[in-house]
């Protein structure tokens, strides 16, 4: 059975709370080995810490999402050092920048959205510090923002590796990070009818720029699309991302899985 890794998943969600045991199996039972369960708030981090704990394949990021910096304190520096020194730690995040507004959502008056421009600004450059002291990669989130977090990133993540995770830029765009020595994820959504532009940058990017992920529970891939995503079907993300880029499944997973040990390096 080929081999492949899940780099981004959330076992912590409570889609996953009656059946973990069963999923984590499926997982295994795919040929998905190794799980990276990400944390998107302080509390979300200490469950990932704990799932990963509780699971051999399974390992943990630890950090604040972009989307949850209004329940946030406003300092987390000394809370996420205390959790990235658990061993089963592989990276701090996933923070980054998310100023996405949905279409007929009610407008925010732009003193409160600049409030929370600034709040998403602090928290993800303390967890740049952090992940630099310490000398852990970081997941980047970035929606409707990749240029101020591409500056954020060239200010104040000197020397951090990081991964943009459920890519969906451009080519132009990918070849800007991958420029910088970091990497691009890419999910379900290379799978979808609608996904042939990221498809084309799957296809482009250079060997060893790139993980595969689920991002579970969300963007369950073809066949999967419209129930609920879990480890497992990066068993059906895999052979898409092997067309596209001409190869076999076999050097697919050899390439992938030896990226994804370079860059969360306490998994190797």
């Amino acid at each position: 059975m080929t081999e492949f890794y899940d780099t981004h998943a959330h076992l912590d969600f409570p889609d996953f709370e009656a059946d973990l045991p069963e999923v984590v199996g499926r997982a295994e039972s795919a040929g998905v080995t190794r799980i990276v369960t990400i944390g998107t708030t302080l509390e979300g981090s200490r469950r990932a810490v704990a799932i990963a704990e509780r699971f051999s394949c399974v390992f943990a990021a630890v950090g604040v999402h972009p989307g949850h910096v209004d329940e946030s304190p406003d300092e987390i520096r000394d809370e996420i050092r205390k959790l990235a020194a658990r061993p089963k730690v592989v990276a701090i995040g996933e923070t980054g920048l998310d100023f996405f507004r949905r279409p007929g959502a009610e407008p925010v008056p732009e003193e409160v959205a600049a409030i929370n421009r600034r709040r998403q600004e602090s928290l993800f450059r303390q967890q740049l510090e952090v992940a630099g002291e310490l000398g852990l990669p970081v997941v980047v989130h970035t929606r409707d923002s990749f240029r101020p977090t591409m500056e954020l990133l060239r200010c104040d993540g000197a020397g951090v590796r990081t991964v943009f995770h459920c890519w969906v830029g451009s080519l132009e765009e990918a070849l800007s990070v991958v420029a910088t020595g970091s990497l691009v994820s890419f999910t379900g959504i290379a799978t979808f009818k609608n996904g042939a532009a990221i498809r084309s940058v799957a296809a482009a990017v250079p060997s060893g720029t790139f993980q595969l992920e689920t991002d579970c529970p969300f963007l369950a891939p073809v066949p999967h699309r419209g129930r609920r995503c879990e480890p497992a079907h990066v068993a059906d993300l895999a052979p898409v991302i092997a067309e596209v880029r001409g190869v076999t499944l076999e050097a697919l997973s050899k390439e992938t899985c030896a990226t994804a040990r370079g860059f969360f390096q306490r998994m190797a």
